[in-house]
């Protein structure tokens, strides 16, 4: 099976003009951020992130197919990928399958927050924290993706932060091509270690809000 998560192919996504940002870079780890406005209202864009079969790149799974991804959006939920079974005549095969992440909060039309290395990131000892905050602005709903990396890993910091800032644009330029994208907004800038359990109905109508703001309409503790 062909290892779609190489580093030779991250690499070549990286090397592409994507809006994602590497916002923080250190010898523990990295984190990119990115954020795209959509023409769906909060329940659609919801509805469709919770089905990455319907825009995650194929070039990035382990099958080699999205239509092999599900998602059960509750805590403990897998993001998960079938691997189908080996159609060689020469040999009896089994089907496998392979978890991206796991799901730890699962906020509707609000965030999701999932746990997992994803890519050649699954074979280091890192832990990766991706949130996905949504929030209602006038064009539409605003999405902000931001991936925390950090652990000891074998590959230099700088190189792959770079690969995988490619990456997560890429996945969420899908969500937002399919959803209808407003504009390329500026990447929020704010600082990641922000609190994520703030917010309220109040939540910022602005399209420019920062990372903070679009985090704050994950959860009224």
């Amino acid at each position: 099976m062909p290892k779609r998560f190489a580093l030779a192919s991250l690499l070549a996504v990286a090397a592409q003009p994507l809006a994602a940002e590497v916002v923080e870079s250190d010898d523990g780890g990295f984190v990119t951020r990115d954020a795209a406005v959509v023409k769906a209202t909060p329940k659609a864009t919801w509805l469709a992130l919770i089905s990455p079969a319907k825009w995650w790149n194929s070039g990035h799974t382990w099958s080699g197919d999205a239509a092999n991804l599900t998602m059960r959006p509750q805590a403990g939920g897998c993001f998960c990928e079938r691997i189908p079974e080996d159609p060689d005549p020469e040999r009896i095969t089994l089907e496998g399958s392979a978890e991206h992440m796991r799901v730890v909060q699962a906020y509707p039309e609000r965030a999701l927050r999932m746990v997992g290395a994803l890519g050649p990131l699954q074979s280091e000892a890192v832990t990766g924290v991706l949130t996905i905050a949504m929030s209602e602005v006038d064009q539409g709903t605003m999405i902000v993706w931001e991936y925390a990396v950090s652990g000891r890993m074998r590959y230099e910091i700088p190189v792959i932060a770079k690969a995988v800032d490619g990456v997560m644009s890429q996945q969420l330029n899908g969500l937002a091509d399919l959803l209808g994208r407003v504009e390329p907004p500026a990447v929020p800038d704010a600082s990641p270690d922000a609190p994520p359990d703030a917010g309220g109905d109040d939540a910022p109508k602005n399209p420019e809000l920062n990372v903070e703001e679009a985090i704050d309409a994950m959860a009224d503790g």
